[in-house]
């Protein structure tokens, strides 16, 4: 079992390990973040990944979470099914696996939940709730109140990370067995993501390694990191067409809106 977590703690830890934005939590399919304690004992390993589901037609994601002790074949996973739009990420379910005993915990949002806003400033708060049911222990409710409490520097031993917002996760966790109370924080690098995270136990994992997927701009039609006439000319070409890589806002057909879009980005 993993080092002093007990069964709502791991599903706790499934529940409040994303506290993140759009900016400061890449959501490019094949980004891997691992993160590891400060004893060396236990990895924390974030991967975003694939699914065939899409979210309101837009293109859903996974993310998955692996805690493990390392030496073992001891582990706790979970997977997030969310979609990313203008207004941050959103959550439409969890899935959390115990083992033989508890079995498995599904949390489901719907609607989904707004689990991180897109934009994070100082003092930034919000909210994210939801139920499952556990073996043995029954029907469990979670809450959690999420709080940009500081801009801050961050080092480990890969680098210094500028200007990571620090998130406090207060978690409430209602079952049968009682009321138990957790508070959480993690630490995100604009453009980078997780790079430190404090357990409930005050257990610190930092970054230790990240292999992300340079982002694509979503004007930049021809991947040369500037937008510029060959992108207008790219959609303009396609003028007409349902062709969705020249589909700038995705409504289904290349038209003016789509050329207003690239025009109003030159030179990003």
């Amino acid at each position: 079992m993993i080092r002093n977590i007990t069964l709502l703690a791991a599903l706790l830890c499934a529940f409040t390990n994303i506290t993140n934005a759009q900016t400061y939590y890449p959501t490019d399919i094949g980004n891997v973040w691992i993160l590891e304690s400060e004893d060396g004992a236990e990895r924390i390993t974030y991967v975003i990944g694939k699914t065939d589901e899409r979210f309101d037609g837009k293109e859903g994601r996974i993310l998955r979470i692996t805690t493990a002790v390392l030496g073992t074949t001891t582990a706790n996973m979970s997977t997030f099914s969310m979609q990313v739009d203008e207004e941050g990420i959103k959550l439409h379910r969890i899935f959390t696996r115990f083992g033989d005993i508890f079995g498995e915990a599904h949390v489901e949002f719907s609607p989904p939940a707004l689990f991180f806003p897109a934009a994070l400033e100082l003092e930034k708060t919000w909210e994210v709730n939801g139920e499952t049911e556990i073996n043995i222990v029954g029907p469990v409710t979670l809450s959690s109140v999420n709080e940009v409490i500081a801009i801050e520097d961050v080092e480990t031993s890969i680098g210094i990370f500028k200007d990571c917002v620090k998130i406090q996760v207060q978690t409430k966790t209602t079952a049968a067995l009682g009321t138990s109370r957790s508070t959480t924080y993690q630490w995100l690098a604009p453009d980078i993501g997780p790079v430190k995270f404090q357990t409930d136990q005050d257990i610190v994992f930092e970054l230790v390694s990240t292999s992300l997927i340079p982002t694509k701009h979503p004007y930049d039609m021809n991947a040369d990191r500037v937008v510029n006439i060959l992108d207008l000319t790219f959609v303009a070409a396609r003028f007409g067409q349902t062709d969705p890589k020249a589909d700038v806002n995705g409504d289904g057909i290349v038209n003016i809106l789509d050329l207003t879009l690239i025009a109003q980005n030159f030179g990003n």
